[in-house]
Order: C-alpha cells, then structure tokens, then sequence
C-alpha cells in the first residue's frame, strides 16, 4: 500500500465509511464526514458566526437602499427583518443535512445532481463569492487605506497607477488585506470559528457605541428618526408602498439566499440540530434587523450633525476625526474580515476543491478563490459587479428548490453516505450526472431569464409579465425547479 493509499484509508476509517469502494476522485480529507469529535461548534459558535458574518459594510448600506426607495426606518428594519426570517427556513433546512450527516455543500448536491453533476451548482456559487471575495477585500483595504492616508495627514495620496487604475499605497493596503486572509485560509474551517467567536461580541460593542455616539451628537433619537415615510398621505410617492416592498424584499432575500445553499460548509461542525438551529434563529434575523436600525438611525443623525446624509462609514468615519477614526476603522477591518472568511471563502473553497477533490482540497481552494477575487480587479468593477452578482445569486434559487426537493420530499431526509462518494452509486444517474436535478435547474432559470438580462444590461427591456415574474426571481426560482425536480423524477428516474 502506498503512502497515499494509507493516508485515504486512514481517512476513511476515521469517518466509518468503507475504504474498499469509494471514488478517490470524489473524496479528500475536507469534504468526508466529520466526525463526532468534530462536531464541537455550539449555537454560540453558529450564532457567532453569523454576527460575523451581519456586521459588514454592504450589510450597513441595505437600510440606506430602501430608506433610499422611500421607507423609514422602521419599514427598512420590518422589512428586512422580514426577509431574513423567511431565508432563515431554507438556511435551517438545508443546514439540517450538514448537521446530520457532517457534509459539506458540494458533497450534499451529489443527490440531487450526481457526483459530475454537482460540479455545476458548486462552481456556480463559488464563482458569484469570488466576485463579493473581490469586492469585500477591496472594502477592507479601502479602510486600511484611510486609516494611514489620514494618520499621516494625506501624505499616500497621490496619481493613480496606469492599468490599475488606483494609487500604489490603494493597492498596497488592498495586497495587505488580501494577504491576511492567506492567513486563515492556511490555517482552516478552526481558525475561522476561532475569529468569528471572539469578534462577535467586539462588533456589537462597536455599532452599539457608533449608535451612542450618534445620539449624544444629534441631541437624541428625535432628530435621528423623525424623516417620514415617502409612501405617507400627501408624500410624493403615496400609495406606492407595495410596488416598492415587493421587489426590496426579494433583494434582501437574495442578499443571504446563496449562503442558503452551503450552509452545511458550517453545520456539518455542530454538535446537535438543535445547536444548528438556535444558532441560525439566534444569530441572523435579529442581528440584521439591529444592524439595519443602527444604521438607519446613524445615518439620519449625519443630517443633523454635518447637514447631510452619510451612508458610507468609510467616509463618516473620516468626518469624525480624533481617535474615534481609528477605533471605528478597525471595527471594519474586523467585520469585513469576519464576513468575507465565512460568506466568500469557505463556499467557493468546497466548490473548487469539488472539481477534483484528490488534488484540491480545502486549502488549495481558498487559495484558488482568493486568486480569481484578485485577478477580478474589483477596484474597477465594482460599481458594475454588484448589480451583476445580486442577478447571478437570484438566478441561484433554483438550486436551493432542487435540494429542498430531493432531501426532503424525495428521500425524507434519508441518505446513503458511502454512495455519495462512489461511482455507479444510487446517485450515479447517468455518467454521473443526475439529469432531473440539472433539467430543474434549467426550467427553474427559465422563467427569470428575461428580467435577468434587462438586469445585467444584455438587455434594455423586457415583457412586463417576465419582469414582474424578475421581482419575485428567488420563489419563482425556487419552487418551480423545486416542482420539475420532484416531477422530472419520476419521469426519468424509474
């Protein structure tokens, strides 16, 4: 035997599954089921990866989208509290797999879709968190930028770079920040845990201060939240509420909605369902609704202060000068790190790591990930990209429906573990592509294809149905390839 093999069989053992029959293409040490031992993250764990992951710099602009559509505060908040209940039940659903059976994501899409098959929607997720990876790394060098460009009274301001098109210190801080996730991707899924754990508690401390802070300077809560509704009688947008919260709420849906998708990544680590539930109730609705709230009330008392609305704590941050500058910075610093580990790396990881799983393993994959954010220049895309990749992860619903569909109406919750990582397996389909999974996946794509476009700008108009059917992209997606996987079944599966 060689020291590969014994190293694969040693896996194998340790994880109960049989060494005499599985794929070694299928397999590497990061995607076999965790075992008992484990399995140690706890609902604080789970509940602090979530507030990690909530307390981020897109995060803080979502309130400042529909305050900007219309709303007050307090129909930003519902409204986003809302939206995050209703993606909590898929987030829970599907992390019920992980928690379960101790897979991660790629792994779990080998029933639905076939050991090839899977590769599609795995690669599909990791590409669109490469694009936030760029943008979120790009966001937290930014700050590193303004912390030394201010400390130094404007000294590394200077000309932009030919081709890159920002300044040599831009992109320095930018290599800097991108590097300190080198760090954690070396060191794994632990090490992750081990930074949302502890910074938890730091990044409520710090918005709770920014909101203290806000109050003391704008004279209390009465000047912060008094700006009414647009919708409001005698408002210039009456009577238009619904047309606005339609829409809003399927794009604070889709905020979260991919992570829905490989939740497992991070379940298949708890102790218990029970572990992976409280944490997920505990950690991500009420997170989002607060951080949304203080940045509605931060914002409005900007007005107040400086006499005009900043919704970017980059730049307020700037304007509050003294110590607070630094303190506050890093605060983002911490939470751009936090999110962009959990919610950009560790998916994509697994996905890319799923091509060929005994050459890349999880490692390998955050590097590959960290290497596409780099190479995306997101310096230059950003203003482009995020409409692009809030397209992208609508039209990921879909997949969702068809994992839904499979685990809980086809299989009720039941699993064979050892087929998932053999060839001519129950999942195996043929030439091991589940062809029920990816005819749902097409046909749940379908009836957004045309609102999609007139969102990326392939497009400059479409029917009116198909862009209202767009509003509704993530359930439409979801619950017809969801209804065709189920039916698709049937059909070819007999």
């Amino acid at each position: 035997m060689t020291q590969v093999e014994a190293t694969a069989y040693e896996m194998l053992s340790r994880s109960g599954l049989p060494a005499d029959d599985l794929d070694p293409d299928l397999y590497n040490e990061d995607q076999l089921p965790t075992t008992v031992a484990e399995r140690t993250w706890t609902w604080v764990s789970i509940s602090a990866l979530w507030v990690g992951m909530v307390v981020c710099i897109p995060t803080y602009l979502l309130a400042s989208y529909l305050i900007g559509a219309g709303m007050d505060w307090k129909q930003a908040v519902i409204t986003i509290l809302l939206a995050n209940a209703i993606v909590l039940i898929p987030m829970v659903l599907i992390g019920h797999a992980g928690a379960k059976y101790g897979i991660p994501f790629p792994v779990l899409l080998r029933s639905s879709f076939g050991p090839m098959g899977a590769r599609i929607p795995a690669v599909a997720r990791g590409i669109v968190a490469c694009g936030w990876f760029g943008i979120q790394t790009w966001v937290g060098g930014s700050a590193i930028y303004v912390i030394l460009n201010t400390l130094s009274g404007g000294l590394f301001a200077s000309e932009a770079l030919p081709i890159l098109g920002i300044n040599l210190t831009e992109f320095l801080c930018f290599l800097a920040f991108w590097g300190l996730h080198l760090y954690f991707i070396k060191h794994g899924t632990e090490s992750i845990r081990w930074l949302e754990t502890w910074s938890a508690p730091f990044l409520i401390a710090m918005g709770l201060a920014l909101l203290a802070w806000a109050w003391v300077k704008a004279g209390g809560f009465g000047p912060m939240l008094s700006a009414p509704s647009q919708f409001a009688p005698g408002q210039p947008k009456e009577g238009q509420f619904w047309s606005v919260f339609w829409p809003s709420l399927t794009g604070m849906i889709g905020y979260w909605a991919t992570l829905a998708l490989n939740i497992p990544d991070f379940t298949r680590h708890a102790r218990s369902q029970k572990d992976q539930f409280l944490g997920q109730l505990i950690g991500l609705p009420l997170p989002m609704a607060l951080f949304a709230f203080i940045s509605a009330a931060v914002t409005s008392a900007t007005i107040v202060i400086y006499g005009e609305a900043i919704w970017d704590p980059i730049q307020l941050t700037e304007r509050m000068g003294g110590v607070g500058i630094i303190v506050a910075l890093v605060a983002l610093i911490v939470a751009t790190l936090t999110t962009n580990l959990a919610a950009n790396v560790v998916a994509p990881a697994h996905g890319f790591s799923n091509l060929a799983p005994s050459r890349i393993n999880l490692r390998r994959g955050g590097y590959i990930t960290a290497a596409i954010g780099l190479a995306m220049f997101p310096w230059l895309l950003i203003n482009h990209i995020v409409d692009l990749l809030v397209a992208f992860s609508a039209l990921l619903g879909p997949i969702a429906g068809v994992m839904l569909a499979d685990y809980y109406l086809l299989r009720g919750t039941r699993l064979s573990v050892p087929d998932l990582f053999r060839r001519g397996g129950i999942y195996e389909g043929s030439g091991g592509n589940n062809w029920a999974g990816i005819g749902a996946l097409i046909l749940g794509i379908l009836p957004n294809i045309l609102g999609f476009m007139v969102a990326i700008g392939l497009s400059s108009s479409a029917p009116a149905l198909f862009m209202s059917i767009y509003t509704y992209a993530w359930f439409v997606g979801l619950f017809v390839a969801g209804i065709a996987y189920l039916v698709l079944s049937k059909l070819l599966n007999r």
